[in-house]
């Protein structure tokens, strides 16, 4: 094991066990699990107390993700149940119906009270959660929904399906964009670059694809590298793509398409990374444990065979690129009207039920990390601990 990639932390997360995690990519240093135990534990990264334990559910959690600002958590059951919690106030805000079969994957909307959630019934969903309820439906998988992203201006989402399809949906027309077709096996993983029009893929094919979203071309492709790559992320500057598979980390060019950097880890089965003060955060399970680890960037950007001195290389490197840019300025009240549509579908339980009224168990942590007025000790916390 190479020193610049550790473990972290490891412990129980659950009762029975888990089947999802995700961690806060604004911050890097939170995590969120949900269990066959029914539940959605919240963790401190470097703390293996749970700070927080959500109950609610009725069937096995499968799906988990943060907000972009890390207050709110969304959960997806076996059973297609949506509830979105309030981490400030703790305690839930909304719980939805929809889905028929279970939810696989969760995407919060970059700026406005929206979430996209995709299900093993092969429909993605756009809900509003001011109104309560499903506002519109995308249909075209057709297998289950693996993966699914919005666009740094919030106007597209991208989906990855079982049958490898890769789609990008128009949220103002309401239509499918593209639809890209040339992964060989299941699709896995989308994310939007940061900065420019450029989307990447992940497969089970053992690839990963670049694409350009101004002429819906492929930029390049992957060596075909065992094994696949189970989550993507790129790097702030948006100069590389980090892929982590089970047991591995590559780093990723795309113009030309080349990997710059593989290093072998023990994390296993990964579920999500993010990155942090130089720092990659990767979080995997097992069972009912759960797993953390921590990478020091610095040690990895040094192995681009091509150039010692730079590994990123590529033309279309944030701050000279050639390709166009995402305008990630928020839009008025007025603008951002013309993504609210007629509510087409109400949610059965979009009150709460007595069920939802138990409390959330919560630690001491707790109001250390979510609450405003003492965010001050938690970034003494993760000060110390990166």
């Amino acid at each position: 094991m190479f020193n610049y990639i550790f473990l972290a932390d490891e412990y129980t997360a659950h009762g029975a066990d888990v089947n999802c995690l995700a961690l806060g990519h604004k911050s890097g240093h939170v995590l969120v699990t949900g269990g066959d135990d029914k539940k959605i534990n919240l963790w401190a990264v470097g703390n293996s107390n749970c700070i927080m334990s959500l109950p609610g559910h009725t069937t096995p959690v499968h799906c988990v993700r943060f907000s972009h600002t890390e207050n709110h958590v969304c959960a997806g059951s076996a059973a297609g149940a949506l509830k979105i919690w309030d981490l400030e106030a703790a305690k839930m805000m909304r719980a939805l119906t929809g889905h028929s079969k279970s939810v696989r994957a969760i995407e919060f909307h970059p700026y406005c009270d929206i979430i996209t959630t995709g299900s093993v019934d092969t429909s993605i969903k756009l809900w509003d959660l001011r109104r309560k309820g499903c506002i519109f439906m995308y249909e075209g998988h057709t297998m289950a929904v693996n993966s699914l992203k919005f666009s740094p201006d919030g106007q597209w989402i991208a989906s990855a399906g079982q049958e490898g399809a890769v789609k990008l949906w128009d949220l103002r027309s309401r239509a499918i964009l593209k639809e890209f077709t040339e992964h060989t096996g299941p699709a896995t993983s989308v994310e939007f670059h940061p900065h420019e029009f450029l989307l990447a893929s992940a497969a089970q094919d053992n690839s990963v694809k670049f694409w350009d979203l101004e002429h819906f071309n492929l930029v390049s492709s992957t060596p075909i590298e065992v094994p696949h790559a189970r989550c993507l992320h790129f790097c702030s500057s948006g100069k590389c793509l980090y892929a982590a598979g089970h047991d591995i980390l590559r780093t990723h060019l795309w113009e030309p398409g080349r990997t710059v950097n593989t290093t072998h880890a023990n994390w296993g089965r990964i579920q999500d990374i993010a990155t942090t003060n130089s720092k990659l955060v990767g979080a995997s399970f097992n069972q009912r444990n759960v797993s953390v680890w921590l990478v020091d960037l610095n040690q990895l950007v040094q192995s681009d065979p091509g150039d010692e001195s730079s590994p990123v290389r590529s033309p279309f490197a944030h701050g000279n690129s050639l390709r166009k840019s995402f305008n990630k300025q928020k839009p008025t009240p007025e603008a951002k009207k013309s993504l609210t549509v007629r509510t087409i579908e109400e949610s059965e339980r979009s009150e709460t039920d007595p069920e939802d009224e138990i409390l959330p168990e919560i630690s001491n942590d707790y109001r250390s990390i979510f609450q405003p007025n003492r965010t001050c000790e938690w970034y003494l916390f993760i000060y110390f601990l990166f």
